[in-house]
């Protein structure tokens, strides 16, 4: 059984203000993003790229996926949807995400059923239309000490092997003695031998981690038809040469990038910062920068070098050695995809926010950026202790110093309202400030400075307070923050630090169905805390 209970974003106190104004559309933000994820922009989005994206590049697409699946036990669904982006009324929702051991943190099933059920929406409201949810797979990436663990039950289960070149061309040898160790912490139930065989096929079974990974979504989510794409691939490549031409010619990136920072930053953080070229180059066991330095191209950390003409020659024959950075490896998902919706975290879309006047440059339709949902997942067993503690929901959120100082006070028999002290004093101050106005500048001067002092008198005697009845209330602290610590590890979302297996260990299948009735891509306003009770739930 599940209930859902929704609180708003801001409420959580873990999304940025970029995205909390990204969400409210305020108009500080509206200049770097394209359509907004509500009908109109729909509309518009789907009609954008209809007349953007080419018949011969879906061709290409469909091609390069029947060749990546070739070796897969492909599901109906899926088979359906590698036919129907044929069509020209066919659409991807895109998610995509980097190859984390074992799918890694929670967050990387929200995002992957957040896009089966956005398609699943639009396709019940634009009936003459399809929508086939996508996972993109960083293939590509090199960041391996982000990726070489997950955590199980508060443990890393962590793969320690050598560094170097696109994690997706990473041999799977040695991932057997991980599984020797995960194996021991799951046990012997029927939900354990399923994540041992599926940890065992996906790793074991095949020889690169893209492969690997692949497997793994495609057993968890076949079903649902979602697709995975490799973007490692030479067809796919061939599609992006006039880009990567471009970039190392103009460096267009670059340019409309920092314009775009530059104004962006007035509001908001930036996430990332563009190189003058924005572009590796890749080789078996390396990952290397492109630079550009006194008329020639050089592969950073290496004796590689091209002239202008060189290079160019290179893209056209072996455009898989060239590699798009986190700057332009969006317009590549763009120019690949007959695509309309990317869904990310927070963090992603923020940096999305950088790129429309690159993709308006290069006249490839920018996508509606949409935010995955976010959730707490709460079993019965947990729900009870919060009651009894009388934790509201939001509260849970709090950071741990103030949930634990705002129920010591609220449990204290001396009640003693400080704010209240505080404001009371500071309006009599104000009243000796009128007629100090009235003096010279040294009696305004000594007046402000005894209103401060007051002011952090008062503000010493209750944390002094707070302190005391922390210790004499140690029982009800010691299982608030066990409480909070178990359902917010590190203080942090959950979402972000434990994996999937923890609760497919308890519940099976129903977990993944669990969240994928309570995923609701276009409810914008809430994050989504999932209360779970079954006959497991003692196990959490």
């Amino acid at each position: 059984m599940m209930k859902v209970t929704q609180i708003p974003f801001k409420d959580t106190g873990f999304f940025s203000t970029t995205m909390l104004d990204y969400l409210e559309q305020k108009e500080t933000i509206q200049s770097f993003y394209n359509n907004f994820p509500n009908n109109l922009g729909f509309h518009n989005q789907i009609e954008e790229k209809e007349n953007a994206h080419s018949l011969q590049s879906r061709l290409v697409l469909v091609g390069a996926l029947k060749k990546q699946y070739a070796n897969v036990e492909v599901s109906d669904k899926t088979q359906e949807n590698i036919e129907l982006l044929k069509l020209k009324n066919t659409f991807t929702i895109t998610t995509g995400h980097q190859l984390n051991l074992f799918t890694g943190p929670l967050y990387f099933l929200y995002k992957i059923i957040c896009a089966i059920n956005l398609a699943e929406e639009l396709s019940q409201k634009y009936t003459d239309k399809n929508f086939v949810p996508v996972y993109w797979m960083a293939t590509e990436d090199h960041d391996f000490d982000e990726i070489n663990y997950f955590n199980f039950e508060g443990k890393k289960v962590q793969w320690n092997r050598t560094d170097g070149g696109a994690v997706g061309r990473f041999s799977t040898e040695g991932l057997d003695a991980v599984l020797d160790v995960f194996a021991t912490q799951l046990g012997s139930s029927k939900n354990a031998t399923y994540l041992k065989e599926l940890f065992s096929k996906g790793y074991l079974e095949h020889n690169n981690l893209a492969d690997a990974t692949r497997y793994i979504a495609n057993e968890l989510f076949k079903e649902y038809g979602l697709l995975i794409i490799d973007g490692d691939d030479a067809a796919l490549k061939q599609l992006f040469i006039p880009f990567i031409k471009d970039e190392l010619e103009n460096q267009t990136s670059y340019k409309q990038v920092s314009k775009t920072i530059n104004s962006l930053k007035e509001n908001y953080k930036i996430q990332v910062n563009p190189r003058e070229i924005n572009l590796f180059y890749l080789s078996k066991n390396s990952r290397e920068r492109i630079v550009f330095e006194n008329g020639i191209y050089k592969v950073n950390n290496t004796s590689i070098t091209f002239s202008k003409s060189e290079i160019l020659k290179a893209v056209e024959e072996n455009s898989l050695d060239f590699s798009p950075n986190v700057i332009m490896r969006p317009l590549y998902q763009e120019v690949v995809l007959p695509n309309i919706c990317y869904l990310g975290g927070g963090g992603e879309i923020a940096y999305w926010f950088e790129l429309k006047a690159y993709f308006e440059k290069v006249k490839i339709p920018f996508p509606i950026l949409l935010l995955r949902n976010s959730i707490q997942v709460v079993s019965q067993k947990q729900q009870k202790k919060l009651r009894n503690l009388g934790i509201s929901h939001e509260e849970l959120f709090l950071k741990q110093h103030k949930l634990l100082s705002k129920k010591v006070l609220e449990n204290t028999a001396i009640k003693i309202n400080f704010k209240e002290k505080i404001k009371f004093l500071e309006s009599q101050f104000s009243e000796l400030k009128e007629v100090a106005k009235k003096t010279d500048i040294s009696f305004v001067n000594a007046v402000n400075a005894q209103e401060r002092k007051q002011v952090k008198g008062l503000e010493s005697l209750q944390k002094r307070l707070i302190i005391a009845e922390k210790r004499r209330q140690k029982d009800l602290v010691e299982r608030i923050t066990e409480l909070q610590n178990e359902l917010l590890p590190n203080q942090s979302l959950e979402e972000r630090q434990r994996n999937f297996s923890e609760y497919y260990l308890a519940f099976g299948d129903d977990f993944i169905q669990a969240l994928k009735e309570s995923l609701k891509p276009l409810d914008l306003a809430s994050f989504n805390l999932v209360l779970i009770t079954s006959i497991l739930d003692d196990v959490l």
